[in-house]
């Protein structure tokens, strides 16, 4: 079990106040807080060594270098990559995946398909809906059941010779579902396709083995992991970042410049065109030492707990619906009946609980449960019971004033 006390003791904004009561943050699924050991990083950079990498001779930059490779290191030992190289930094997710389509536009045709789940977030929608226009290929979806979770024996009749490419989240942003990702994996790799996991949501709950996995491009964000915003990381087979064009162009992804031709860099700078995020690179990788420090089992573990206790609390609530609740991870979507979700998150930010709603921009999901959007209270490591028990008070607050 975790020392919960020791560890919020790491999270200085746990100790705020909002609206005159203690901040009570359930909005992890959108961002997670951050440790003072990754804000030490990230004032240590901009106060000692705040330098340009892979350019520089001087001290400050092979500094730098030295700090933002070592980040791609942990990187990738965290993810189990078999490459250091293998290892692209990116802006985040959204980049990350917008880099694979990129690289994808140039090899589909006509008549290709690609197949998508019907649980995404829409930044594993839209470039793929985009892909589709500029090639021709065709979008396939597979559905959903009542309880959030995938029809898995529709996808495997959606699989045939024509299936190039398939894209799953790993957990659901929007109602935390779990996912099949080994099953998927295997069964497109029987077909030639390849695969795409969104790992977003899942990498702040799980510790995915990308070889173990034989996944063949895999995607997370820092600030879903104790990082820093504007940083993630793209994991893709040597072979098939080999295969796709430069994303950009710009400097450090070339080799050798003239107006006559343009060569382009190795692996991982073919795909890291330009000033990376350097401090947030090397933030990220002081993130990953402090969740592996605190542990996965533990944070799993704990996590269980969270979830299992608010959904039993907020179940006994007349008129409140959870949505999701297939097998899944750290979130607790719900409506009460008659209120609109909006109006719930407002009072509630007043009693100083912090939580998202709205579509989760994942609109597909809440046209096939034919509603606006939902309250979402999602889960970290770093919280307790007895913030749940400060949440389902003032949702039974929120519903004697909105009914």
């Amino acid at each position: 079990m975790l020392d919960i006390t020791k560890i919020r003791a790491d999270f200085p904004i746990l100790n705020r106040e909002v609206h005159g009561k203690p901040l009570v943050y359930f909005d992890n699924g959108a961002t997670s807080q951050t440790p003072q050991v990754v804000i030490d990083t990230i004032v240590d950079y901009y106060t000692t060594y705040n330098a340009n990498i892979h350019r520089g001779v001087h001290t400050l930059s092979q500094e730098a270098t030295d700090k933002y490779e070592e980040a791609r290191l942990k990187v990738q030992k965290h993810f189990n990559a078999k490459k250091a190289y293998e290892i692209i930094l990116t802006a985040g997710t959204t980049h990350s995946i917008n880099i694979v389509a990129s690289g994808f536009a140039a090899l589909l045709k006509e008549g290709d398909e690609v197949i998508v789940s019907a649980l995404e977030h829409h930044s594993n929608i839209v470039p793929w809906q985009m892909l589709c226009e500029k090639t021709g290929a065709v979008l396939k979806v597979i559905p959903m059941d009542e309880q959030g979770a995938l029809r898995m024996d529709v996808f495997h009749e959606l699989l045939n010779p024509k299936t190039k490419l398939v894209f799953c989240n790993h957990v659901s942003n929007a109602l935390g579902t779990i996912n099949p990702i080994e099953e998927l994996i295997h069964a497109a790799h029987k077909f030639g396709a390849y695969v795409l996991i969104d790992g977003a949501q899942a990498c702040p709950h799980i510790k995915p083995d990308v070889q173990a996995l034989d996944v063949d491009f895999y995607v997370a964000s820092a600030h879903k992991m104790c990082g820093p915003t504007g940083v993630g990381m793209l994991y893709g087979k040597e072979e098939l970042l080999n295969m796709l064009p430069p994303y950009q162009g710009g400097g450090e992804m070339i080799e050798t410049v003239t107006f006559e031709k343009t060569t382009y860099a190795g692996l991982p700078h073919k795909f890291e065109a330009g000033t990376p995020n350097i401090c947030g690179g090397i933030a990220f990788g002081a993130a990953i030492d402090y969740m592996n420090e605190v542990g996965f089992e533990g944070i799993a573990a704990q996590e269980t707990a969270l979830l299992d206790y608010g959904t039993k609390a907020l179940e006994e609530i007349d008129g409140l619906t959870i949505y999701g609740t297939s097998h899944k991870t750290s979130v607790i979507s719900f409506n009460i009946e008659g209120i609109h979700p909006y109006d719930i998150g407002a009072i509630l930010d007043k009693l100083g609980v912090a939580v998202r709603t709205g579509h989760h921009c994942a609109q597909p999901i809440m046209d096939f449960f034919g509603i606006p959007g939902t309250v979402r209270a999602s889960f970290s490591f770093y919280n307790t019971t007895e913030e749940i028990d400060v949440l389902v008070a003032a949702v039974k607050k929120a519903k004697m004033m909105l009914s």
